[in-house]
């Protein structure tokens, strides 16, 4: 052990022995009128909405497959807040995978068909496929012509938030 070694421990123990001879330390005030404000309030946080407790509206209703179409963009983003952006779309995209979404007569959705899966980030895929599963129904369809189905192409960004191709100016 080297003397600058003996020296530093020499010095830690000189110090504890030197705080125990001390004198003890007083106890704390006691909390006066000024001191205490009253009782604590705990703090209730109120959890954020998630997707699946939002509830969106009923659908309006649907003339022809643009209005189904644009209004199954504008479902899709309110269904999914924390997932979608509606500004300038960035370049280069993370990903683009495309849809094709059949419905039923009334809306809801009979089957969701993967057109183009992204070379990349695939699993931006299921993100889409989920996205539209919050977002449906999609309004009354029985009276436009069949098939009843149409497409959407999901821009992801790099924080893997979509904006539907339908809302892209």
């Amino acid at each position: 052990m080297s003397c600058i070694d003996r020296r530093i421990r020499l010095g830690f123990v000189g110090l504890s022995l030197i705080a125990g001879c001390s004198s003890p330390v007083p106890p704390p005030p006691k909390p006066t009128a000024a001191t205490n404000p009253g009782p604590t309030i705990p703090r209730v946080s109120t959890p954020a909405p998630t997707a699946s407790s939002l509830r969106l509206p009923p659908p309006g209703p649907v003339r022809n497959w643009g209005e189904v179409r644009l209004q199954a963009a504008h479902r899709l983003v309110a269904a999914n807040p924390g997932g979608t952006y509606t500004g300038h779309v960035p370049e280069p995209l993370l990903a683009i995978p495309v849809l094709e979404i059949e419905l039923n007569g009334d809306g809801s959705i009979r089957r969701i068909n993967v057109l183009r899966h992204p070379s990349q980030a695939n699993d931006t895929t299921q993100l889409a496929i989920d996205a539209v599963q919050r977002s449906a129904p999609f309004g009354d369809v029985s009276r436009l012509p069949k098939p009843w189905r149409f497409t959407e192409t999901f821009l992801f960004d790099d924080d893997r938030k979509f904006k539907p191709r339908t809302l892209d100016p």
